[in-house]
């Protein structure tokens, strides 16, 4: 019905652009976050829990509950990328403790049960690896009769950041990301190709950090810690991606991602393909298809272009004049 905001649950590795994410959600009239589960990414599980707490309360909204989940990947071992992140994965802020405790229940259980108590269909966010979203589609299947969309922060089309090819979210659990497009409900890849796109100009970062709405000010401070093009002249390393918040915009305003329905599957094999999101932009098939045989893959709604303007205005406005909605 028009007027409903949409259910939302964000699985995420808080991490700078997690933590934006975060903030964008709690903000926007739209949206209603029942909850944030948390995974081994940009640091460790135990970290990021940790650092979504202290976003969640410093946006107003401590009553959101947090879950711990999965602390390393399905089958490697956790790769941090504190490098981009800072050692505290929140851009070594020194942001105060969280003065709340999260959830007594692992993050599958929370999402299993969030979902299925959700009155609608609720529109998924991982912006992390996906270990904890395989965990839970194996675990408990009958979540996805009440799964609207996953968009999911993850993949590349053309370039990765991880290796050449792979992103780093898919890159970190290629076998979750490879269960995650088994899951039989509409999927859209919100990947690199848009993601670094979608940058803050410099003067509207200072304005943020000027602010004296704890929300908005920390929306600042993390964007000031990740430029978008670093090593670049002052005033262009003085602007901010929003990365994975990116994906978020897309569930209040899809509107503003162009997507096209194309074949996807993720690349498991040891190598330099590992974890690289193989997406099928052919119009036709080729001669692997007419010798070989159809392969099965999934059909993603993949992003190839957004409005960066659009996603920016929406992005600024929704942090410093939304408030936190109540649940």
């Amino acid at each position: 019905m028009a007027g409903q905001r949409i259910p939302v649950i964000v699985d995420c590795d808080t991490g700078v652009d997690d933590a934006l994410a975060l903030l964008f959600a709690v903000r926007h009239p739209g949206l209603e976050l029942r909850a944030v589960t948390c995974v081994a990414g940009n640091t460790d599980v135990d970290g990021v829990v940790r650092n979504t707490l202290t976003v969640l309360e410093r946006a107003g909204a401590g009553d959101v509950p947090v879950a711990r989940g999965a602390e390393r990947p399905l089958i490697e071992p956790a790769r941090s990328a504190r490098h981009v992140h800072g050692t505290d994965g929140m851009g070594d802020l020194g942001l105060p403790a969280p003065t709340r405790r999260p959830a007594d229940v692992d993050a599958v259980t929370l999402l299993r049960g969030e979902i299925l108590r959700s009155p609608r269909p609720v529109t998924l966010v991982p912006t992390a690896p996906l270990t904890n979203i395989a965990l839970l589609l194996r675990t408990h299947p009958e979540v996805t009769r009440n799964i609207e969309r996953i968009v999911f922060m993850g993949g590349a089309v053309a370039t990765g950041n991880a290796t050449p090819v792979a992103e780093f979210n898919v890159w970190h659990d290629p076998e979750a990301a490879a269960v995650l497009l088994t899951a039989d409900v509409p999927i859209t890849m919100y990947g690199l190709d848009v993601f670094q796109r979608v940058v803050v100009p410099g003067e509207e970062v200072r304005r943020l950090r000027a602010s004296a709405e704890p929300g908005a000010r920390l929306a600042g401070e993390l964007l000031a810690h990740r430029p978008a093009t670093p090593g670049s002249d002052a005033e262009a390393e003085a602007a901010g991606g929003l990365g994975d918040a990116g994906a978020v915009c897309a569930v209040a305003d899809p509107a503003g991602l162009t997507t096209r329905l194309l074949p996807v599957e993720v690349s498991l094999a040891p190598g330099p393909t590992r974890g690289q999101t193989v997406v099928d932009r052919r119009p036709r098939p080729g001669e692997a298809e007419i010798h070989g045989g159809a392969r099965e893959q999934a059909m993603v709604d993949v992003g190839l272009d957004v409005d960066v303007a659009r996603y920016v205005k929406l992005y600024l406005e929704t942090v410093t004049g939304g408030r936190p909605q109540a649940n």
